[in-house]
C-alpha cells in the first residue's frame, strides 16, 4: 500500500495536487478548535468589514470572523463526510462481498435490495427526509443518512471484484485446505479491496459533501452548525453578493471548489493506477 501512494506521488500530478489540498484543509480543520469565538454566536466582532490584518478574511453580517468560520465549516464538513464514507464503506463493503462470494440466492436477493437503492430518487427522498427531522440532523446524523443512502453503486463494483476473485485458483487452493469464509475474505481477498474501496470512498465523499451543500442551500439542515453549505446559505439570504461583500460568499465557493476538485482528482489518480490495462501500457512504456 505504501509503494503504491510513493508510486502515485512520484508520477502523477493529480494526486499529488488533491494530497496537499487536502492535507492543508485538515490542517485548517484541526486549527478551529483554537477559534477565540463559539462558532454559533453572533455578534462576537464587528460586523461587515472587509479582510484586514486583524480579520483575515473579514467578518459577515452577524458579527462572524469569517476565517475562524470558515475552519470550522471545514472541519464539519470534512467530519461530515468522513462519517457518510465510513458508514457507506461498511454497507458496500458487506453486500458486496457476500453477494460476490455467496452467489446464488444470498447474490440475488442483496442485489435486488442494492438495485432498489440505485433506481431510487436520492435528492428527493434526502430533501423529504431533512425537512422532517432538520432542527434534529446533526452533522453526525447527517453523515450517517448520507452513508445509508450512498453504498449502492460501490457494492455493485466490489461484488464485480470478488466474483472474479472467486474464480482463481488461490480461492480453490483456500477452501480445499479447510479455510474458513471469514479467513478467505480477509486474508486473501482484502488486499485486492482495499485499493478498490478507497478509490470508491473519494468518489462518495464527494458527493456526501456536495449533497450536504445543496441540502443547505436549500435550508434542509440545521442552520446552526457552520458548514460550507450553511456559510453559502447565510451569504446567500443576506444578499453578500448585492451588498459587495465578497469575501463573505467567495470564501465557502472557493473552498468547495478546492475540495470537490481535490477529491475528484484523487479519485481519478486512484481509479487509473489501479486500471490493469493502464498498468500494462505504463509498463510498456518503461520498457520501451
Amino acid at each position: 500500500m505504501l509503494k503504491a501512494v510513493k508510486a502515485l506521488f512520484q508520477r502523477d500530478r493529480r494526486f499529488l495536487f488533491g494530497f496537499i489540498v487536502i492535507a492543508v484543509l485538515f490542517v485548517g480543520a484541526v486549527l478551529a478548535g483554537f477559534s477565540p469565538h463559539d462558532p454559533r454566536l453572533w455578534n462576537v466582532v464587528p460586523r461587515d468589514l472587509p479582510p484586514s490584518s486583524k480579520y483575515w478574511l473579514g467578518t459577515n453580517s452577524m458579527g462572524q470572523d469569517v476565517f475562524w468560520q470558515a475552519l470550522w465549516a471545514i472541519r464539519n464538513s470534512l467530519v461530515m463526510g468522513a462519517i457518510a464514507v465510513i458508514s457507506s464503506r461498511i454497507i458496500a463493503v458487506a453486500v458486496g462481498l457476500l453477494a460476490g462470494y455467496r452467489g446464488g440466492l444470498m447474490d440475488r436477493l442483496l442485489m435486488t435490495v442494492t438495485d432498489s437503492f440505485v433506481i431510487l430518487p436520492l435528492l428527493p427522498i434526502l430533501i423529504l427526509i431533512t425537512s422532517i427531522f432538520k432542527s434534529r440532523l446533526s452533522v453526525t446524523s447527517l453523515g450517517i443518512v448520507l452513508g445509508i443512502f450512498g453504498w449502492a453503486w460501490d457494492a455493485r463494483v466490489i461484488r464485480s471484484q470478488v466474483l472474479s476473485l472467486r474464480e482463481r485458483e488461490f480461492t480453490y487452493t483456500a477452501v480445499l485446505s479447510g479455510m474458513s469464509t471469514g479467513k478467505i475474505i480477509f486474508r486473501e481477498y482484502m488486499p485486492y479491496i482495499f485499493p478498490l474501496i478507497t478509490a470508491t470512498a473519494m468518489n462518495n465523499m464527494l458527493w456526501a459533501m456536495g449533497m450536504e451543500v445543496t441540502l443547505a442551500v436549500l435550508g434542509l439542515v440545521s442552520l446552526e452548525i457552520p458548514t460550507l453549505g450553511t456559510m453559502i446559505h447565510w451569504a446567500v439570504n443576506s444578499q453578500a453578493m448585492l451588498l459587495g461583500f465578497w469575501w463573505w460568499i467567495l470564501t465557502p465557493v472557493v473552498l468547495c471548489v478546492f475540495i470537490f476538485l481535490a477529491l475528484y482528482l484523487l479519485s481519478l489518480s486512484i481509479n487509473e493506477f489501479l486500471d490493469p490495462r493502464i498498468r500494462v501500457q505504463r509498463l510498456q512504456g518503461i520498457k520501451g
